[in-house]
Order: structure tokens, then C-alpha cells, then sequence
């Protein structure tokens, strides 16, 4: 990867090893045009949003709203809390999880051996997403409480800045040649917060939201979905981050070509997690319309690793009925055609 910023080769902090993420390239036109892949799964804790969560600790720290042997609080679906529940067990912070049964289980477990305290809003019998009351709670438990915060993801200034090195890095290890960036939209902090630095840096490209189809943040209806991490879901409200000025267009995918598209690309050799599937299915899907000679780049929030008993497991998925096998053949064939092209 030309130019690629580069990480010390010794550090004394696992979020010492936060960013530098590479880019694999996972298929290409016959007309130049290429989609790059932003392997975020390769920071600490497999996910992107470790750096938003050293960001927000880090600025309540420099505003003196958090002191050695603080608590910290947050209402997550897990990739936030695992990078929280780093960043407090290198800093000697207590840090509650207010959660749901709704957040896979792989990452509730991992939050529970690095020292976090879960708080579950539900009683473990619906797996719908709880993020109202999460969100209610965790302000809740942290009113009135010395040296306590609630990080409140959803409309922390800092979730966008911490992903303002994302943009850098995509700037130089490309040399500045970007035309579309894809994303996920939940809190908003990734993609706008990515969005929003690389404008300074590469003033003309495209910007690329995808949301699950059943959330609100690009209109209705409304309904359950299963990508979890991501998308705003009915009762909750749209996240201060998402700027839809830095969006240029907004678009849906369900959790069938999700899903469908995590699987296929599992076959290729790089498992990917449920929300990133929405933003590859998306991306394959533009690919072959580009003009030629374009670069897009698709933020792969999270690896698959943790869905291993869900996206990846024929019998939850089946009693969910999101297994398409036609589906995934489709992807599977777009994606052979496209990789001869790399």
C-alpha cells in the first residue's frame, strides 16, 4: 500500500495498535474501476469503533468530567462497549454496559472478561433492539454521580473526531485519489465523521450511506432488523452525528442481502460482520456503473468473527428466514466475475 502510515513497531498499550488498518482490494471493472476494502476489523477489539471510544474518553479526561477511578457508562450493542472496555482497563476506570439480548453474545461475553459491569435493560426473551431504553438507563445511572459519565455515543461530538485519522489514512495510502466512500450509518460518528475530515483533504468524492432496511434515519417504514450496530430503530432518535450534509445519498439494505453478502464473501476468505455486508452489497452493486478509472472505498466496520452462532449459522438463520441460497449464488457469481478483474 503506497505511502501507508505506519504504526511504531513496539508499543506498551493494546490502543496503541488502534488504526493504520490496511486496504484489500475485492474487485475491479474491466474499466479500471476498483472497491477497496477499509479493514477496520484489524484494529483491537476486531472493530472501528475502538477509535471513537479512546476519543471520547480522552476529551471528558482533558475536560476534567472524568478523574482517576471514574466511572464511565454507555448504552451499546457491543463493538462501543469492547473498545470502552479497553480503553478503561489501560486507564484503571470502572466501566458499566447497559445492554440487550439483542447484542451478539460473543461480544457481551468479551466486555465481561476485560472487567465491564453489564446492566441489561431486558429479560433475555425478545431479541429486539432496546436502544430507547438503553439509551433512558445509562442517563439514568450516571445523574448526579461524582467523576461518572455517560459517553452517550449517539451525540458526542468526539465519536466523529475519532475517526478523523481514518481519512488520513485513506488519503495517503492512496494519494489523495478517492471518488466514493460507502458506509454504515448508525450513531453517524464513522462515516460523517470520516466524511467530514477527508472534504479537507480530497474535496470532490461521494459519500455513500447505508442503513438496514426497517430503520428511520433515511425515511420509513419502520421494522425490525437484525444488523446489529448499526441503523436508527423506531423510539430512538436520529444521532446528532448524522449529517445529512455530508451524506449525498442514503440508501437501505435488507437483512437478507446483508447477510447473503457476509456469507459469499466469507467464501473468498475474509469474514465480515452483518451491518458490513449491507455496505459491500451496496458497493458491489454500484461497482460496474462507475466511470472508469474510479476508486471506491467501502468502511468495513467490523469483522465477522463475532457472528459466528448468527450470520454465519444456517440454523439461526433459517428460524429467522433470512437464509437465501439464491441470493448468495447471485453474489458469488458477481463476485468471481469482478475478482478476475484485479
Amino acid at each position: 500500500m503506497p505511502g501507508a502510515l505506519q504504526r511504531p513497531a513496539v508499543v506498551s498499550r493494546v490502543s496503541d495498535l488502534i488504526g493504520y488498518t490496511p486496504l484489500l482490494e475485492l474487485a475491479a471493472t474491466e474499466t479500471g474501476s476498483r472497491l477497496l476494502l477499509k479493514l477496520e476489523m484489524f484494529n483491537p477489539t476486531g472493530t472501528a469503533k475502538i477509535r471513537m471510544a479512546r476519543q471520547m474518553i480522552t476529551d471528558a479526561e482533558e475536560r476534567g468530567e472524568l478523574r482517576p477511578g471514574g466511572r464511565i457508562i454507555e448504552s451499546t450493542s457491543g463493538n462501543t462497549g469492547l473498545g470502552l472496555a479497553v480503553v478503561a482497563a489501560e486507564r484503571g476506570y470502572t466501566f458499566t454496559a447497559v445492554v440487550d439480548h439483542h447484542a451478539s453474545a460473543d461480544k457481551l461475553r468479551a466486555m465481561k472478561a476485560m472487567g465491564t459491569e453489564l446492566v441489561y435493560v431486558d429479560d433475555g426473551r425478545s431479541e429486539e433492539l432496546a436502544t430507547a431504553a438503553r439509551e433512558e438507563l445509562a442517563e439514568e445511572m450516571a445523574h448526579g454521580q461524582d467523576n461518572t459519565i455517560f459517553t452517550e455515543q449517539h451525540n458526542n461530538p468526539s465519536n466523529g473526531v475519532g475517526y478523523f485519522p481514518v481519512a488520513r489514512e485513506l488519503h495517503e495510502a492512496l494519494d489523495g485519489r478517492l471518488d466514493v466512500l460507502v458506509g454504515a450509518v448508525g450513531t453517524g460518528g464513522g462515516l460523517c465523521g470520516t466524511a467530514r475530515e477527508l472534504r479537507t483533504l480530497i474535496p470532490d468524492f461521494t459519500t455513500i450511506g447505508v442503513e438496514p432496511k426497517g430503520s428511520i434515519a433515511f425515511g420509513g417504514p419502520a421494522h425490525d432488523y437484525y444488523q446489529s450496530g448499526t441503523g436508527t430503530p423506531e423510539g430512538a432518535e436520529i444521532g446528532a452525528l448524522v449529517d445529512f450534509g455530508l451524506i449525498d445519498e442514503g440508501v437501505k439494505v435488507g437483512d437478507v442481502e446483508a447477510f447473503a453478502t457476509c456469507r459469499a464473501v466469507a467464501r473468498i476468505g475474509l469474514l465480515i460482520g452483518g451491518s458490513a455486508g449491507g455496505v459491500v452489497h451496496e458497493a458491489l452493486a454500484r461497482l460496474a456503473a462507475l466511470p472508469p478509472g474510479t476508486t471506491m472505498v467501502a468502511l468495513v466496520n467490523d469483522g465477522g468473527e463475532k457472528y459466528l452462532d448468527t450470520v454465519f449459522n444456517d440454523d439461526w438463520m433459517h428460524a429467522r428466514e433470512l437464509l437465501a441460497p439464491a441470493t448468495e449464488r447471485e453474489i458469488d457469481e458477481l463476485l468471481t466475475k469482478l475478482r478476475r478483474n484485479r
